[in-house]
């Protein structure tokens, strides 16, 4: 067996999630609105390169590609996904061995060829093993525009911090297992909520890297509870929610609201007249908080605290939203803010009539 913290595919990073859709002109004003400015475009084929921080975005409109298909199913969506991996044929080959299923990607002359495995919802899962500025795959197979920053600042956010994923009943052990046996994932979190009249149940995984986070979500009641409401209207599996991180989530709300970014309802106010109870001596500007709406949780043990800022968008893909954070030596998902966000959804949908409250 497999020591919990090797690391036998060479991960370190997420780097880059890949959107589609059929429709031009979906995509580009969400990832605008979130600060991230188009910086270059593919070589021969028609995929486009937004970026921020360190984020790296795609948008694929290449015909006939494993993209087009996806977004023909799915609609907007975010279609893929890419580790970082020290050797990118060396870690292909060790997932085939290990029962994962190739996706070929096509490519043209001169082109790099990203080996990429099925991942949830047959979303294709790339490995990369060429990130070092200056040779990574975009200096090779794109074209930066002009003028334009190749690494612009945006928002502030720096990092891709997680991607939650929504599965179908009974599916969420199936792809902890898939995560554990080729990438030697862990379970660092578990959690079973349950609103008043719904429920879901959540595993949260961590890569050896502690870079790539993927919490799993599927649905735990006989209702038409968010991850079914999820479920039928992206038509299938697939990333329900991207987390993006920074340094300062206050500036960066302010930066964002700005540019329009819709934000989900705000919590109630006796939410922040009882953070100070607890998390007793956590610092933060409750008042600041409470204007924008941004929750707090983590711990203050021992004189420590270890927090965590974070607020979400509404859903801005299709059924898809984003999450903005900010950790302050906080390894968690907001365990605190979970069942509060999740009654907030819920208390949508039986105002949109999703779910009946009538016996």
């Amino acid at each position: 067996m497999t020591d919990l913290f090797d690391n036998p595919m060479g991960l370190c990073g997420f780097e880059f999630i890949e959107f589609a859709s059929t429709k031009r002109g979906v995509l580009e004003p969400v990832f605008e609105m979130a600060g991230f400015t188009k910086v270059a475009e593919h070589r021969s084929k028609d995929v486009h390169l937004y970026r921020q921080g360190g984020i790296n975005l795609l948008i694929n409109y290449e015909p006939k590609s494993v993209a087009y298909y996806f977004a023909q199913e799915h609609g907007p969506s975010a279609c893929g996904m890419a580790f970082r991996v020290k050797d990118a044929q060396l870690a292909y080959s060790r997932a085939l061995e290990l029962g994962a299923q190739p996706v070929d990607i096509p490519t043209g002359p001169m082109e790099l060829r990203l080996p990429a495995i099925k991942g949830i919802g047959g979303a294709p899962l790339y490995l990369i093993d060429r990130f070092e500025e200056g040779t990574s795959i975009y200096d090779i197979d794109f074209k930066f525009i002009e003028g334009v920053d190749r690494h612009p600042e945006g928002c502030g956010f720096n990092i891709i911090d997680h991607l939650t994923h929504n599965v179908y009943r009974g599916r969420m052990q199936y792809w902890a297992d898939f995560y554990e046996r080729l990438f030697n994932f862990k379970e660092i979190r578990y959690f079973d909520i349950k609103g008043e009249y719904t429920g879901l149940l959540s595993k949260a995984l961590t890569a050896p890297d502690g870079m790539i986070r993927i919490p799993l979500n599927e649905e735990a009641s006989k209702e038409t509870g968010q991850i079914e409401e999820f479920l039928m209207a992206y038509n299938g599996e697939g990333i329900q929610h991207i987390a993006f991180s920074c340094d300062d989530l206050l500036a960066c709300w302010d930066k964002l609201k700005a540019r329009g970014m819709p934000f989900m309802s705000a919590p109630p106010e006796t939410y922040y007249a009882m953070l100070d109870e607890r998390l007793p001596g956590h610092g933060e500007p409750v008042d600041e908080l409470k204007t924008r709406g941004i929750l707090l949780d983590g711990s203050t043990e021992n004189g420590d605290p270890r927090l965590l800022l974070q607020i979400f968008s509404d859903t801005l893909i299709g059924p898809v939203f984003f999450e903005f954070i900010q950790r302050k030596k906080d390894d968690g998902f907001g365990e605190g803010n979970f069942k509060a966000l999740f009654e907030s959804i819920e208390r949508d949908q039986i105002e949109r009539g999703v779910i009946a409250t009538n016996p």
